[in-house]
């Protein structure tokens, strides 16, 4: 079983666009990339051909020497025997970082070829991009989307369709507990077996929670491989060490990260290398705090001080050795690992809904943190995320008596409300955030 993902409708956009580019598809290493857009292909186009530069070092032969795109494609039909026609076929150029040429040709595809349609992919785009100025990267001649894991909305409506269609209308108020019921159990599924496409279908196929962790492992062993294929061998420890370190910087009171406890004695300057290439590879998402809430959050975050999250909830679990029993069976399924996966999670959600940056507050005299802080138009809104059933937020109630934003959110275990500008919006609901934000700011006229 595939799960339909979200970013279908950013690719028909693209393909449907006048002023189409070269698509480059960037997202973390096994998060359904390839699969998307042969997918996408299939049910779009006439026909489908996929090079992999990964696989066949012989294709980097075509992109040698002169860029002529037309020429360039009528090789490659030659080499793979299937005809290619503009506009009807997706040439889907896989793995592509490991070829340089093939790389920059897409500038040349986007100026003197652009009736063909490309699409390139590969799990470390991202470092490509961070080093384009030495790479002779294609700027300004591609369109970059970015494929993240599944989120709980895309797997709710794997799982449940009708009950994934009914929360997308429902109005500003409590849900029926019987519905609370279920989106807890689907919640707590997704909790445990992150939104990784391996881990995802292995559960849905087989709901056996030891292959689940098979997958998972598999997951991890191929990123910290990465690691060793990709970088020089003075940047690996560092690399493993900043990775294996995130669960215990997770379970401090005070999430943020700090370098001496990668090892000891460490500095910024000794590791900050290794951390960009695991933000450049989509890896982990840096929040960075923010001590003044001003619009907009860019110009005002403390970019030395931040909190480092895994780009999956489920590859946390599993890096932090948490059993599938633990979350699964747990009467409040968030109590574990003191909440952590909860924040996680909605980080997730948010980034998922196109929210970006998003940041975390904290006051300078250590008297208050407020988990999140997103931008929603202009404003800026505070976000705590408690762990299950307790409402219990001093952070939060101290930043509403000093900033008075006109609403903030609480997001919980607990149902659907708006109480005086305060949502409690529930975790499993959190895919509707835009919609019911809506809803609030018309309540509060």
């Amino acid at each position: 079983m595939q799960i339909e993902r979200n970013i279908v409708g950013d690719l028909l956009k693209w393909k449907e666009s006048r002023l189409r580019k070269p698509l480059l598809l960037k997202g973390v290493r096994q998060c359904g990339k390839t699969w998307i857009l042969k997918h996408f292909g299939k049910k779009h186009f006439a026909n489908v051909v996929d090079f992999n530069f990964d696989k066949d070092s012989e294709l980097a032969s075509f992109f040698a020497g002169a860029y002529d795109p037309r020429k360039i494609i009528a090789q490659l039909s030659a080499y793979s025997g299937q005809k290619i026609t503009p506009r009807d076929t997706l040439i889907i150029f896989d793995e592509i970082q490991t070829c340089p040429n093939a790389l920059n040709s897409l500038k040349y595809f986007c100026e003197d070829a652009p009736e063909f349609m490309v699409a390139a992919a590969g799990s470390l785009i991202g470092i490509a991009l961070a080093a384009k100025n030495k790479t002779g990267f294609p700027v300004g001649k591609v369109d970059i989307r970015e494929l993240m894991p599944c989120s709980f909305d895309e797997y709710l409506r794997a799982v449940d369709p009708a009950l994934h269609e009914y929360i997308k209308t429902i109005p500003l108020e409590p849900l029926a507990e019987a519905f609370c019921a279920k989106l807890s159990l689907r919640l707590s599924e997704y909790l445990t077996v992150g939104g990784m496409p391996a881990a995802v279908n292995a559960f849905l196929e087989t709901r056996d929670w030891q292959i689940v962790e098979e997958e998972l492992d598999s997951i991890l062993q191929a990123y910290e491989a990465d690691f060793s294929k990709h970088n020089p061998a003075g940047d690996i420890p560092k690399l493993n060490q900043i990775w294996r370190s995130i669960p215990a910087q997770f379970a401090r009171e005070n999430r943020r990260f700090f370098f001496g406890e990668v090892r000891q004695g460490a500095r910024a300057k000794d590791l900050e290398d290794a951390l960009q290439w695991l933000i450049d590879a989509s890896m982990v998402q840096m929040v960075n705090a923010v001590e003044a809430p001003e619009y907009p959050l860019t110009a005002v975050m403390e970019r030395k001080i931040f909190k480092l999250y895994p780009s999956d909830v489920g590859v946390l679990r599993k890096l932090a050795k948490i059993s599938p029993a633990v979350t699964v069976n747990s009467p409040d399924i968030f109590s574990d690992f003191k909440g952590r996966l909860a924040e996680n999670l909605a980080l997730e959600q948010f980034h998922a809904l196109g929210m970006d940056p998003v940041c975390y507050w904290f006051n300078g005299g250590g008297k208050a943190e407020v988990d999140f802080l997103i931008q929603h138009g202009s404003r800026i809104i505070p976000v705590e995320v408690k762990s299950g059933l307790s409402l219990k937020a001093k952070s939060l109630k101290y930043y509403r008596s000093r900033y008075t934003p006109q609403i903030s959110i609480r997001a919980s275990m607990k149902n659907l409300r708006l109480d005086d500008g305060l949502l409690n919006i529930p975790l499993y609901l959190l895919g509707e955030l835009p919609r019911l934000l809506e809803l609030a700011y018309g309540v509060m006229k």
